[in-house]
């Protein structure tokens, strides 16, 4: 190994510590902001020592030419959409680029591959196996996340799109890409044209494959399989790096792979779901909370408060908390609770914040918009801490949040969210929902806790309504 080899590991040495260190506090939202700075200089780093590879140096000034040119493009693309997204598209954001990265991934892996057929190379069975599942794996991500992106938006239904015989379609197509990865694993010599024809069905297939996978998942499941995609991007860097012999890229794949698995590991769980559950059952109808009403609900009474009467209700409160949840984010109403907060300690009222792992769209997301609302960290508690302080609150202001408040995940067996774990907002003394409407959330199943006696509902936008409790507050 000669010394600019061994000057190019040690700095993707470096890199993978970076992406260590920056997953690590990734963790904290005290620290999170630096962890991916830190992770960002690792990237830098890796990207820097790359171009440096003698295969990329041989290719001359052509090859830095087309590097640039794609990497200005890319990276001018990503700041756009990176600095306009809107909070509430963040998941389809996170879902598009993850997408991409698994493209990636399986594309590289593919020109590595067509470069050795055609120049009648010897491909190792590691070689040709890793190949193989990177190509697939990416592909199905990168497909995959494409769907979801679409469900979550709008323009595919939402619904699980399911139709007669599917899962023998999915199987025989399942099964016919096996064959076709065999092929290419155990075929490593003979027709180039024959085998680069066979490669690029496969990759086809495996396109399909992922478009087949996540159609049949309803909406309400896309943050998890979001998740699972995202780790399933990382494996297929992870494969790719071994196809390359890029050790920046098994280690940063590696990395995203467990981490993406965890994550959805800990989403199911909030969920009471299982993985496959998720995946091969077909649940998750997703409601928008903008208008309708949710079935059974014309034959049931509420109970409706007004601005004024709920402001003077957590003005002479000890203590409030606040349950944010997907409302709140189409509202943008995050900057409004946090003046409302401000001025319910000014009174003396102990104001906490109750996240629960799935609120929203992706984990974090509540973390997210209330850290760009300068809420203090402290004042945000996960599910494990907060549900005992519900019994000796005074008020739960819940804003949005329908799925992860509904008492049917406790005291009804046939209801399909049966065992989630949820916020125990239906503990406190009062139960003050702000809500547009009585339309089912994203589980598509009605809410049992605003028919609770002690559950009062304040209709409107949760921005306007924060905005007129803020005004009646100051003259309480």
């Amino acid at each position: 190994m000669d010394t600019k080899t061994i000057i190019i590991q040690l700095i993707y040495l470096l890199a993978a510590i970076c992406f260590i260190i920056g997953l690590r506090r990734l963790s904290n939202p005290a620290v999170a902001r630096s962890g991916n700075q830190i992770a960002a200089v690792g990237m830098a780093l890796a990207i820097a020592a790359t171009l440096f590879v003698t295969e990329i140096v041989d290719s001359g000034a052509l090859g830095y030419t087309l590097i640039f040119v794609g990497a200005l493009i890319g990276g001018g693309i990503g700041f756009y959409l990176a600095r306009t997204v809107q909070m509430t598209a963040m998941p389809q954001m996170v879902a598009l680029f993850n997408g991409m990265g698994g493209g990636a991934a399986a594309f590289s892996a593919t020109a590595e591959f067509l470069n050795r057929v055609t120049n009648n190379e010897a491909i190792t069975l590691d070689v040709a196996i890793t190949t193989v599942l990177g190509i697939l794996i990416g592909c199905i991500s990168m497909s995959g996340s494409v769907i979801a992106v679409g469900k979550l938006q709008g323009f595919v239904s939402s619904s699980p799109i399911t139709y007669k015989g599917q899962q023998a379609v999915n199987g025989i197509l399942f099964v016919l890409v096996l064959l076709m990865g065999g092929y290419l694993v155990g075929v490593t010599t003979g027709d180039i044209a024959v085998r680069s024809a066979v490669l690029v069905v496969y990759i086809l297939a495996s396109i399909v494959l992922g478009v087949a996978v996540v159609l049949p998942i309803g909406g309400a499941d896309m943050p998890v399989v979001i998740s699972l995609l995202n780790s399933f991007t990382g494996l297929a860097v992870a494969f790719t790096g071994f196809t390359l012999q890029n050790n920046a890229l098994i280690i940063a794949g590696t990395l995203v792979g467990a981490s993406g698995m965890l994550l959805t590991l800990m989403m199911a769980k909030a969920m009471n779901r299982s993985v496959t559950n998720v995946v091969f059952g077909a649940f998750g109808t997703a409601g928008a909370d903008v208008a309708g009403t949710a079935p059974g609900a014309a034959n049931r009474n509420v109970r409706e408060i007004s601005a004024d009467d709920a402001a003077v209700l957590m003005a002479y409160a000890n203590e409030v908390i606040i349950v944010p949840g997907y409302g709140m984010a189409v509202a943008q109403a995050q900057h409004s609770v946090q003046e409302l907060a401000n001025l319910l300690e000014q009174k003396g009222v102990e104001v906490k914040y109750a996240i629960h792992p799935v609120a929203g769209r992706m984990p974090g997301h509540m973390n997210v918009l209330l850290a760009e609302a300068n809420v203090p960290y402290n004042q945000l508690y996960e599910m494990e801490d907060i549900n005992p302080e519900f019994n000796r609150a005074d008020v739960a202001l819940v804003i949005g949040a329908n799925d992860v408040t509904n008492p049917a995940a406790r005291n009804d067996p046939k209801s399909p969210i049966y065992g989630m774990p949820i916020l125990d907002v239906d503990k406190a003394q009062n139960v003050i929902v702000m809500k547009r409407s009585m339309k089912s959330g994203f589980a598509g199943i009605d809410n049992e806790l605003y028919y609770e006696p002690r559950t009062s509902m304040l209709f409107g936008d949760a921005k306007d309504m924060a905005s007129k409790l803020v005004d009646a507050v100051k003259h309480s």
